[in-house]
């Protein structure tokens, strides 16, 4: 059976201040929650601030990007060592913000995502569609080459330590949202892709959903059986909706 996990992607948003009444909400809505099931996915400047106040509770603390390469003269580049040395176990990989702004290929992902395990973290590898993909019934190719870019360049054993995150990249800060359905459909058809190349492995894997998760929808999103929790943008800075999420993840009462 695997376990439900929520990760709060945070962007580039939160100050010191906002951060400290966020992480002090979830601390005290979640105190009773077992470990390793909530990360905050915070920017580089805050993971000092995550690691102080959230250390010693359930909640864990992660990073939004990581470089490909090992220390070095790599200006502006932050490698896995060094997140791990803030308490980092996970860290996301592939964001669609990072696909699209930032050009990084298939390839990069799949650099990145090596040096994350390699650097004793486990990547949140994002993958997805766009609107038009989605449209033009691209959903399946395109979700398919992501997923086997990581199965073959990087290999099954990466994957065994990696979280993958199903985001359609139309439903991120739309305000749409898949429907549970269709959500459901994607999930199996990514397991059903690792499937092809390790069973056990698939049927362990922890597939999230990303796009526009609420409080509102978040429980019927989770009852699908393919879907193993959310990763979780703009609601996860508030905490109200945060703390729904998990509940609703959790089987928590409110």
């Amino acid at each position: 059976m695997r376990a439900k996990f929520v990760a709060g992607n945070w962007k580039m948003n939160g100050s010191v201040a906002a951060n400290g009444s966020l992480l002090d909400a979830l601390v005290s809505g979640l105190g009773g929650l077992a470990s390793d099931r909530v990360v905050v996915m915070a920017p580089f400047p805050y993971l000092a601030q995550c690691a102080e106040r959230l250390a010693g509770t359930a909640i864990g603390w992660g990073a939004q990007d990581v470089s490909a390469h090992g220390p070095g003269a790599y200006t502006g580049e932050v490698c896995a060592s060094m997140l791990a040395e803030f308490g980092c176990r996970h860290v996301i990989v592939g964001h669609s913000e990072r696909r699209a702004l930032h050009a990084e290929t298939d390839e990069v992902v799949v650099a990145k995502a090596v040096a994350a395990v390699r650097g004793g973290l486990t990547p949140v590898i994002c993958v997805g569609e766009t609107l038009a993909q989605r449209e033009g019934g691209e959903t399946e190719a395109v979700v398919a080459r992501q997923v086997d870019a990581v199965v073959e360049g990087a290999g099954i054993g990466v994957l065994k330590s990696a979280i993958l995150a199903y985001e359609p990249v139309w439903a991120i800060g739309t305000g749409r949202t898949a429907t549970p359905e269709q959500a459901q459909a994607v999930h199996a058809f990514i397991r059903g892709r690792v499937g092809r190349a390790d069973g056990e492995c698939a049927a362990s894997l922890r597939i999230l959903y990303g796009g526009s998760v609420k409080a509102a929808n978040a429980q019927s999103l989770f009852a699908m059986s393919d879907v193993d929790g959310g990763l979780v943008g703009g609601a996860s800075l508030v905490p109200a909706e945060f703390l729904g999420i998990c509940r609703a993840a959790f089987g928590l009462s409110g």
